[in-house]
């Protein structure tokens, strides 16, 4: 495959093909985040990216997963997306899912109908950055979206059978929103109902605006005890049933995974022995992006 610049995949997608059909992300702003900062947002020419799964399908005897990258495929032409399905369909009759980043602004464009046939040739999961459901949060890390249109576009995104996943980032919102940050992301989550819910934890990337913040000391990080009680405020208030619980990201200091709302009292008590042993945290340096 023929890569330009830095290319980022959810953890999921680690045995996926990936093919670049947007280059960087079209918003690239938020306060937090250091992807994509090396290029300009852009649209791959449409016959570079049909080259490239010809040259996959010369390379790899069987591919089963596709991941469309980078941060805003669905940003393209819906004809073009529709030409992409097809020569994924038509290359890799053994795939079994393909899914790419969505942002709210990328889902608004795209009508119901074309969500759904966007679903229908093939588009099984889109990954979508909550961040937070605490509008605070989100104004003061530059998100370019309040909760209430993030909510509505996920649900849109679930309305036209695509799968969806969310995730959200613990710490976000420092010691001073960290109530309202865990209650109202939890909130959104409940409201989507998503497929999968994703938890990191905040980590300070030099470059952002928010290392900026760490260093002149506007913007404090939770201690270890701090984000064991966010979560657990999160865990508490999430009332999704069916949604898939991961929170095993290499930034993450616990690890906790389950199935809402069933598996709830044993992530609970989960929480519980690691704020009574803080030893059975990951080491900050082994924590990572």
């Amino acid at each position: 495959m023929r890569y330009y610049g830095s290319v980022y995949r959810p953890p999921s997608e680690a045995y996926s093909l990936i093919v670049q059909v947007t280059y960087g992300c079209s918003h690239n702003t938020c306060a937090f985040c250091s992807m994509y900062k090396e290029k300009h947002f852009a649209v791959r020419p449409l016959e570079e990216v049909l080259e490239d799964f010809q040259m996959a399908r010369r390379t790899y005897r069987h591919v089963e997963r596709v991941f469309l990258a980078d941060g805003d495929a669905l940003v393209r032409k819906a004809s073009e997306l529709y030409t992409i399905l097809d020569t994924i369909r038509e290359l890799f009759p053994e795939c079994q899912r393909v899914t790419s980043y969505a942002s709210p602004a990328s889902i608004r464009i795209r009508t119901p109908e074309e969500l759904k046939t966007l679903r229908e040739k093939g588009l099984t999961m889109v990954y979508m950055g909550l961040e937070s459901g605490c509008d605070d949060v989100l104004k003061l890390m530059r998100k370019g979206h309040m909760s209430a249109e993030i909510v509505e576009m996920g649900c849109k995104a679930r309305a036209s059978g695509m799968a969806l996943s969310v995730t959200a980032i613990t710490g976000l919102g420092g010691p001073e929103l960290l109530e309202r940050h865990a209650v109202e992301t939890a909130e959104a989550f409940n409201a989507m109902n998503p497929e999968y819910i994703g938890m990191l934890t905040l980590m300070v990337e030099p470059g952002t605006p928010l290392y900026d913040w760490v260093k002149e000391g506007s913007f404090h990080l939770l201690t270890q005890s701090q984000v064991l009680q966010e979560t657990r405020l999160l865990v508490e208030k999430l009332d999704s049933p069916g949604s898939v619980f991961r929170m095993n990201h290499a930034s993450n200091y616990l690890v906790l995974k389950g199935t809402l709302n069933q598996d709830k009292t044993a992530m609970l008590a989960e929480i519980d022995r690691a704020e009574h042993d803080l030893s059975r945290l990951r080491p900050e340096e082994w924590r990572g992006l």
